[in-house]
C-alpha cells in the first residue's frame, strides 16, 4: 500500500512541475523570463517552458493603452482658474524597462500629464486655451514622449477632453459672444444696406446712361433724317430747277431759232417793242425801267406813225420813184446823235 501512494504522490508532483512549466504567451504580448531573481530574456508569443521554482515569467501587454488624467485646476496667464482633464494614449515598446525601469507605469504618467498640463495652459491666454487645443495636445505628446522614452514606453497622442472655465466667466463670455453676435449682425446687416444702395445707384447711373445714350442716338438719327429729307428736297428742286432752265432755255432756243427762220422786219419788232412795253406798264409796280434805246424806240414808232399817215394821204405815181421820207422822232424832235460807244 504504501509503495503506491508514493507514486500517486511522485505523479502528482510530476504533474504539478509539468503545469508550471509550460506558459503560453498571446500575440499581443511578450514575456520576461527571470531566473532566480535575476533578468534572463524576452521571449516572444507561443509556447514557452520555464524550469518552475526557478524561472518566473511575467508577461507584458503590448497593446495602445490609455491613462485618464483626473480634472484639476490650472490658472492661465491672464489670472483665470479653469478645470482641466485629458486622455494619454501610449503603447509599450520596450517590455524590460517598462518593467524595470518604473514602478507603476500609470500613476507616474498621469502625473506628469498634470504637471506638464500646468505649464502649458498657465503659459496661455484662457481665449487661446478654449481655441488652441491642438496646439496643447501637440505640445504634451512631445514632452510626455520624451520623458516616458527611458520607461520603455511611446506616448502616441494626447486629448485635452474639457477645459471648464467658472461659472461668471462662463456668463461673460456669454456675454461677450452675444454682444459680438449682434454687432456682426448689425454689421452685416449694414453693409447689405450699404451694397444694396450702390447696387440700387450703379442700377439708377446705369439706366440714366442708357437714357441718355438712347436720346443721343434719337437725336442723331432724327438729325440724319431731317439731313437726307433737306437734301432730297435740294436734289429735287435742283432737277426741278434743271428742268425749267432746260425747257426755257430749249423755248428760248426754238423762239429765237423761229425769229431768225421767219427774218423779222424793223416794223415788227417796233410793234413787239410796243407791246411789251404795254404789258410792263400793265402792272401793279410804281416804277418802270426804261431802256437806254428808249429815243430810238419812240423815234422808230414816230417813222411808223408818219408812213402811216403819208399811205393814207397820197399814193405814188407807178412810174416814177419816191424819195424816201424823211423819218424822225414824235414832235419833231431830231433823234439824238450817237455817241462813240
Amino acid at each position: 500500500m504504501a509503495p503506491v501512494v508514493v507514486l500517486a504522490v511522485i505523479a502528482l508532483v510530476l504533474l504539478t512541475v509539468a503545469a508550471n512549466s509550460v506558459r503560453i504567451i498571446r500575440p499581443y504580448q511578450r514575456g520576461l523570463v527571470e531566473r532566480l531573481g535575476r533578468y534572463k530574456a524576452t521571449v516572444e508569443p507561443g509556447l514557452r517552458m520555464i524550469i518552475p521554482f526557478i524561472d518566473r515569467l511575467q508577461v507584458v501587454d503590448m497593446r495602445e493603452m490609455v491613462v485618464d488624467v483626473p480634472p484639476q485646476e490650472v490658472i492661465t496667464s491672464d489670472n483665470v482658474v479653469v478645470s482641466v482633464d485629458a486622455v494619454v494614449y501610449y503603447e509599450a515598446t520596450d517590455p524590460q524597462r517598462l518593467v524595470y525601469n518604473v514602478a507603476n507605469f500609470q500613476v507616474a504618467v498621469t502625473k506628469l500629464a498634470q504637471t506638464n498640463l500646468r505649464n502649458v495652459i498657465g503659459d496661455m491666454e484662457l481665449d487661446d486655451a478654449l481655441t488652441s487645443r491642438e496646439v496643447i495636445n501637440t505640445r504634451l505628446r512631445q514632452i510626455l514622449d520624451d520623458a516616458t522614452d527611458k520607461w520603455g514606453t511611446r506616448v502616441v497622442r494626447v486629448e485635452i477632453q474639457r477645459i471648464d472655465p467658472p461659472p461668471d466667466v462662463v456668463a461673460s463670455m456669454h456675454n461677450q459672444m452675444k454682444a459680438e453676435r449682434t454687432r456682426r449682425a448689425v454689421v452685416t446687416e449694414a453693409e447689405g444696406a450699404r451694397q444694396a444702395a450702390i447696387t440700387r445707384a450703379d442700377g439708377e447711373r446705369e439706366a440714366a446712361i442708357l437714357a441718355a445714350e438712347g436720346q443721343k442716338r434719337a437725336a442723331i438719327l432724327e438729325a440724319q433724317g431731317r439731313a437726307e429729307a433737306v437734301e432730297r428736297l435740294a436734289d429735287a428742286e435742283r432737277y426741278r430747277l434743271l428742268a425749267v432752265a432746260e425747257g426755257q432755255a430749249g423755248m428760248t432756243r426754238q423762239t429765237f431759232r423761229a425769229i431768225h427762220d421767219g427774218d423779222p422786219t424793223p416794223d415788227l419788232v417796233a410793234i413787239k417793242s410796243l407791246e411789251a412795253l404795254a404789258a410792263i406798264a400793265d402792272g401793279r409796280a410804281t416804277k418802270i425801267f426804261l431802256p437806254n434805246e428808249l429815243a430810238g424806240l419812240f423815234g422808230t414808232v414816230g417813222a411808223l406813225a408818219e408812213l402811216l399817215r403819208n399811205a393814207g394821204r397820197e399814193v405814188p405815181d407807178a412810174g416814177r420813184p419816191t424819195a424816201p421820207a424823211q423819218v424822225g422822232p414824235v414832235g419833231g424832235t431830231p433823234p439824238p446823235e450817237e455817241g462813240p460807244g
